[in-house]
């Protein structure tokens, strides 16, 4: 039920055909991010070669750990053909609202359950979304702009405004535990933290759930075409809700690493990040009609995306061009994979 299997059943003339890098980009378009992101990785570290220290690949995996969780949402619910925007102020509900709830009420709560707490949170409003998707029957681009703006007025008209500065202690040290640690050659302290790894898990459990489950056969049958997939005996209303629900967990979880790492809550945290995590996933190959893309490639994207970012930075571009130079990346990633389908 993805790109790769259309490509198998029709472009298999016989068994000598040979393989061509244009027949390897067709069934797996993150190749052409894997090469991009290969390609300036090389020539930075050719202009620079300080962007290959360890601190600078450490910054890279730190930064990409939440912009990877968002994405990872994202993506799952483009290769069912819809498209939710809502994530960021899923995570600004549910780790502003976390934050509060622990600081005022409930200091002594153990650092697991307050991440399985907003996560279960996330999960709660992206169910909303999806029951909203499927009973209103309308685009999901639609339902979750109007949520976006719901959650987020809900967040500053009832939970608060204020800028917490200073964390309850668990979650402060959870943000500051190590993976990996040493000093660079000046003396710098170099750490990789604990909570990297939950980007690798997030991502196994994506990809057995799209590729070992009966879940991940219903995503990608609702992506190619909804109707048939419910003439086939798919649930759509599962699918909904399960979709925008996995989604939204990924997004409280990934609110509560954000304001652990930062060590401060911020209400107003994570406005605009919707265009760089959209715009890692398309780059990841993953195509907006849906029923295509893998995990493998949308955190390909994600990379592209964080490295670009530093790239831009570390040679003295404002932010204001970076949005430009992610934006051309944009366009023509969409003007490669329409080229793509009209040659197929």
């Amino acid at each position: 039920m993805n790109a790769s299997r259309t490509d198998e059943l029709h472009g298999a003339d016989g068994p000598s055909r040979s393989f061509t890098f244009g027949e390897l980009v067709r069934r797996r378009p993150e190749t052409i991010t894997f090469l991009l992101l290969i390609a300036i990785v090389v020539g930075v570290a050719i202009a620079n070669p300080a962007f290959l220290q360890p601190s600078t690949l450490i910054d890279i995996g730190r930064a990409s750990v939440v912009m990877g969780l968002f994405a990872l949402g994202v993506f799952i619910i483009l290769a069912a053909g819809g498209i939710d925007v809502s994530f960021t102020a899923i995570a600004a509900f549910t780790m502003y609202s976390m934050t509060v709830l622990v600081q005022s009420y409930l200091p002594g709560l153990p650092i697991v359950v307050v991440i399985l707490m907003a996560t279960l949170g996330g999960a709660v409003l992206g169910i909303i979304n999806g029951l909203l998707v499927h009973h209103l029957k309308v685009p999901s681009l639609i339902v979750t702009i109007g949520t976006q703006y719901l959650f987020r007025g809900f967040l500053l008209s009832f939970i608060g405004t204020v800028w917490i500065m200073s964390l309850p202690p668990q979650m402060g040290a959870f943000g500051r535990m190590p993976l990996v640690q040493f000093q660079s050659a000046n003396g710098a302290l170099i750490t990789l933290p604990f909570y990297f790894l939950v980007l690798p898990v997030a991502a196994l459990v994506t990809w057995w759930i799209l590729n070992r489950t009966l879940m991940g056969r219903a995503i990608f049958a609702v992506g190619g075409n909804a109707d048939i997939a419910s003439r086939l005996g798919y649930s759509l209303r599962t699918v909904h809700v399960f979709l925008f629900g996995y989604a939204g967990a990924l997004a409280g979880l990934a609110g509560i690493i954000h304001v652990c790492a930062n060590r401060q809550a911020n209400p107003f945290d994570l406005v605009g990040t919707e265009i760089n995590v959209i715009a890692a996933v398309v780059l990841g190959g993953a195509r907006i009609t849906g029923g295509t893309g893998t995990v493998l490639g949308t955190l390909l994207g994600v990379l592209l995306i964080v490295v670009l970012n530093s790239v831009l930075v570390m040679v003295g571009i404002p932010s204001t061009w970076q949005r430009l130079v992610v934006g051309s990346f944009i366009l023509l990633a969409a003007a490669f994979f329409v080229t793509r389908q009209r040659k197929k």
